[in-house]
């Protein structure tokens, strides 16, 4: 049996222990025909106390020892983004599925690298973009598709909170791609090209810290039908983190916290109406069983989250860095 026939149940591995994996894990609990088979951590204590906490059955103090391990089907990588191509190409080498957290790498040259390993190895490889697999995200793409609402005229959207600098701090840590481009900044990124594409061209300005990391980026993306995108992230005051589609016959709203499970509020001829969106879990569960079901039908590509698209995404985070003059 190869690592993507159709296994019983989908044993996973997660590489790298923070917050956003305990999240992760939280979820894949929920899920029937998977399990968290095995976790790494550069610590010993701290993989062990993460399989204790999610009942995994492997408990490894270093990722080359994961990846070794013959039993999995599929690792989650939940690291730095520095670390995000050396983690990604490991596992690759050694056939496992891997679904890479956002952003999938630091640069648009990485990623590349990162793709060609997975078709040389014929191995199927997503990046974890959560959003675009959440049921009221896939309701707002549906609406704004069929043109429910008109044509798009302006989008509007943010993402911003509050922490006290640590350069010690992942979130802050230059070499490690901290900053608000990165981190959050490819949300209101996101919700801009999954909805009208690649624009025509890209405004941007930044604030930064002492260490050189951005603190805030303010960008406007201009489409060729007139249509621009109005987008911001910053990482020194709480914003309304929402996106707004406005359309020539509506306005549609994606409540605060877009990114997550969220209610949508659109207002249509003098109406508002707001839909919810029952979610009892974090919302990773979603790209997970999409993930699953990938590796199930025998795919090496997500015809959700596609190479083409995330090849995009970093081009164009890269070239807000190129404007703002962020180097890493």
């Amino acid at each position: 049996m190869t690592k993507q026939s159709q296994p019983k149940i989908i044993n996973w591995g997660i590489i790298g222990l923070g917050n956003i994996a305990h999240k992760f894990a939280q979820d894949l609990l929920t899920i029937e025909d998977a399990k968290l088979y095995a976790v790494a951590s550069r610590s010993q204590d701290k993989a062990d106390g993460f399989t204790a906490k999610y009942n995994a059955t492997k408990a490894y103090d270093s990722y080359e020892a994961l990846a070794s391990d013959p039993n999995i089907d599929a690792v989650y990588i939940a690291t730095p983004h520095a670390l995000h191509k050396e983690n990604t190409l490991l596992c690759l080498e050694n056939g496992i599925a891997v679904l890479c957290e956002k952003p999938f790498a630091m640069n648009a040259n990485e990623v590349d690298i990162m793709i060609a390993k997975a078709k040389e190895k014929n191995v199927l490889l997503m990046e974890a973009l959560w959003t675009y697999f959440l049921p009221h995200y896939q309701f707002v793409l549906e609406a704004l598709e069929k043109k429910t609402y008109g044509k798009i005229i302006k989008i509007e959207s943010d993402f911003g909170f509050y922490r006290d600098f640590d350069n010690s701090a992942r979130l802050f840590n230059k070499s490690l791609g901290g900053g608000s481009l990165l981190d959050i900044g490819i949300y209101p990124i996101f919700s801009a090209l999954s909805t009208l594409g690649i624009p025509e061209t890209i405004n941007a300005d930044a604030t930064k810290f002492d260490n050189g990391a951005d603190s805030s980026c303010d960008m406007i993306f201009d489409y060729k039908d007139g249509t621009i995108a109005k987008l911001k992230s910053t990482l020194l005051k709480d914003t309304p983190t929402e996106a707004i589609f406005h359309c020539e016959k509506g306005i549609v709203k994606i409540n605060t916290q877009f990114h997550c499970p969220s209610t949508v509020t659109i207002t249509s001829n003098g109406k508002e109406e707001t839909f919810k969106f029952p979610n009892e879990v974090h919302g990773y569960k979603y790209e997970a069983i999409h993930f699953n079901k990938l590796i199930r039908q025998g795919k090496t590509e997500s015809d959700i989250m596609t190479f083409e698209f995330s090849k995009q995404l970093i081009k164009i985070l890269d070239d807000v860095r190129s404007i703002i003059g962020l180097e890493y």
